[in-house]
């Protein structure tokens, strides 16, 4: 069935509402104002409903027209949206972007560089993978990504440091670890419960480190977090990752004799850097920019 209202009409509607009359609504389209009167009135009588009435010298919506509105405001803003997706894949910028990003990086640096990304390209679709370990290098072989944030370069990509970073024990400041009053050694650590986060690949990619009896194993990075601020276990975190628990002492580093920290470094790799399109290119450069303010860029010359 087609429609009978054309997006004109639904136009001239809805800037009749944003601008306060006919005359502002004409000077905004670039149309005279008995045109818009006209269509407006047009498309009443093909409704059979009455979307403006007169106050004084305004028009003024009548509470079905308060609902058209919004419908036709919907309307005609998603027409909009589907001329920009259509013009910028004329230019070859990307419908959907798939990133894999291993969960040590900071989650509110992540959404800084993708809020960024959005402004300039609302119209693009973001599938984010948050992988652990083996799992960002798995998202790369099986193509099932176009960029990713990993510990490890697969074989066959090429991938650019991004961050470095620190990683520190850390627990609830009233865990029983800390009321020890004293450094810990491994065997401390053994009586207490480790919280790890699951791999999310299908293939462990390497022994961990874990060598607590007791372990609690969650899929997500703010689980853990939750429940070492809880006083549930302890855990290696991101120092990124953790610094408002820190400075809200919810959590507390654990002074740990020997390896109390530990360093990582993170990798930008792009599935084809020779294929990607202009808005992997993009986020790409958002990211390293944003990364590059914040300090966790290493040094350069560490490409591998």
């Amino acid at each position: 069935m087609s429609p009978k209202i054309s997006l004109d009409q639904w136009a001239a509607v809805v800037s009749v509402v944003e601008s306060g009359s006919y005359a502002k609504a004409g000077e905004r389209l670039h149309k005279t104002q008995s045109t818009l009167s006209y269509s407006v009135q047009k498309l009443e009588r093909v409704l059979k409903v009455k979307v403006f009435e007169i106050k004084g010298r305004r028009a003024v919506l009548t509470e079905a027209g308060k609902l058209l509105y919004l419908r036709g405001k919907s309307l005609v803003e998603e027409a909009s949206r589907l001329e920009r997706a259509a013009a910028a894949l004329t230019a070859g910028w990307e419908p959907e972007l798939r990133l894999a990003v291993e969960i040590t990086f900071p989650t509110w640096l992540l959404l800084q560089c993708l809020t960024k990304f959005g402004a300039e390209r609302p119209e693009a679709r973001i599938e984010l993978y948050e992988t652990v370990l083996g799992g960002t290098a798995e998202m790369l072989l099986e193509g099932k990504v176009n960029l990713a944030i990993g510990p490890v370069v697969p074989q066959g990509f090429t991938g650019e440091p991004v961050a470095h970073l620190r990683f520190v024990l850390a627990a609830h400041p009233d865990h029983p670890l800390h009321r020890l009053n004293r450094t810990l050694t491994l065997a401390d650590l053994k009586a207490h419960r480790h919280l790890v986060i699951r791999e999310t690949g299908s293939k462990r990619a390497a022994a961990t480190s874990v060598i607590a009896n007791q372990r609690w194993t969650v899929s997500n990075k703010a689980t853990s977090i939750r429940a070492a601020s809880l006083g549930l276990g302890y855990s290696w975190f991101p120092e990124e990752s953790i610094r408002e628990e820190i400075e809200s002492g919810k959590l507390k580093p654990l002074p740990l004799r020997d390896g109390a920290e530990r360093f990582g470094s993170l990798y930008l790799i792009f599935a084809d850097r020779d294929a990607a399109g202009p808005g992997a290119r993009r986020l790409a450069e958002i990211i390293r920019d944003q990364c590059r303010d914040q300090g966790l860029m290493p040094d350069a010359g560490a490409s591998r």
